[in-house]
C-alpha cells in the first residue's frame, strides 16, 4: 500500500511512521509512506498557504488554489482516494479501518488552524473521516491514528496475523485478558485454566471472558452483535456469575 500525506507539519510524522510496526513494514515494502508539506506549492514569495475567511469570523482558512495545487500534484503520483481529517467527518471504527486497508493506494489531506476552503472538500476530496467528537489543532494525530490502524490489518505487518483478527472491535467484542510470566505475582494468580494446556478450554474462557469484558464495558456492541449458539450460552453464564457474586 501507499499511502501520501499533504500536510503544513510533515516533520510530525518522520519519527512516528518510522518507528516500531509500521517502520518494518516499509523497511519490507509493505507499505509506502510520504508525507508532504503542502507550503511547498505556495505561489508567492512568503509561501502563503491560508488567509482570512470570507464574511468575517475567527481563525485563518487554507487556500483553495495552494491545497489543489498539492492535491493534483500528488494524484499524479497515487491515484487513492482523498480522505480529509475532520471533526465533521464520519467516525472512524475497525470496520472503516478494514475497508480502508484494502485499499492499494490512499491519500490523507490534513487540515490546520480554521480548516480547508470548502471548494477543495466539494471538488477534490472523496472521503471525510474523524476520530471522535473533539476537536484537535489539526489533521496530524488523526491521521496517524488511522494509517496506524490500517497497516496493522495489511497482510505480512504484524508478526502474526492472528493478533489482528482476536484485536478488539475485530469480531465485534472487546478483547479477552492477557496474562504471561509470572504466574503468580503479589497474590495474583493467572487464572488456571491458562495454564491447562487445554487448547478447547481456554477458547471456551477467553471467548465468555471478551463476552464479560464487552458487556460491562460496551454493552452497545452487544447489542449490535449477532451471537451464536455458544456466544448466548457463555453470557448466560456470565450473567449468572454476576448474580452470584452480588448475592
Amino acid at each position: 500500500m501507499r499511502i501520501d500525506i499533504l500536510t503544513l507539519f510533515p516533520e510530525m510524522f518522520s519519527e512516528v511512521l518510522s518507528s516500531s510496526i509500521l517502520g518494518r513494514a516499509q523497511a519490507n515494502n509493505l507499505l509506502t509512506i510520504h508525507a508532504w508539506n503542502i507550503r511547498d506549492f505556495a505561489f508567492d514569495k512568503h509561501r502563503t498557504v491560508d488567509d482570512i475567511p470570507y464574511g468575517g469570523g475567527a481563525g485563518m482558512v487554507l487556500k483553495p488554489d495552494v491545497v489543489v495545487a498539492c492535491i493534483e500534484h500528488v494524484k499524479a503520483i497515487n491515484s487513492g482516494k482523498v480522505i480529509y481529517m475532520t471533526p465533521q467527518g464520519s467516525v472512524f471504527d475497525q470496520t472503516k479501518a478494514q475497508s480502508l486497508a484494502q485499499e492499494a493506494n490512499l491519500i490523507f489531506l490534513c487540515g490546520h488552524y480554521e480548516g480547508i476552503d470548502h471548494r477543495i472538500r466539494e471538488g477534490w476530496v472523496d472521503e471525510e473521516i474523524s476520530i471522535g467528537d473533539y476537536v484537535l489543532t489539526g489533521g496530524e494525530l488523526p491521521a496517524m491514528v488511522v494509517i496506524d490502524a490500517i497497516a496493522r490489518l495489511i497482510p505480512g505487518v504484524l508478526g502474526d496475523q492472528a493478533s489482528a483478527r482476536e484485536d478488539s472491535f475485530a469480531n465485534g467484542l472487546l478483547e479477552y485478558p492477557h496474562y504471561t510470566r509470572p504466574s503468580q505475582f503479589r497474590g495474583r494468580m493467572v487464572p488456571e485454566v491458562l495454564l491447562s494446556g487445554n487448547h478447547e478450554l481456554i477458547r471456551k474462557w477467553r471467548l465468555k471472558e471478551a463476552l464479560r469484558m464487552t458487556l460491562v464495558r460496551r454493552p452497545d456492541l452487544l447489542k449490535k452483535r449477532q451471537l451464536n449458539d455458544e456466544e448466548r450460552q457463555l453470557l448466560q453464564q456470565v450473567l449468572a456469575d454476576d448474580c452470584n457474586e452480588r448475592r
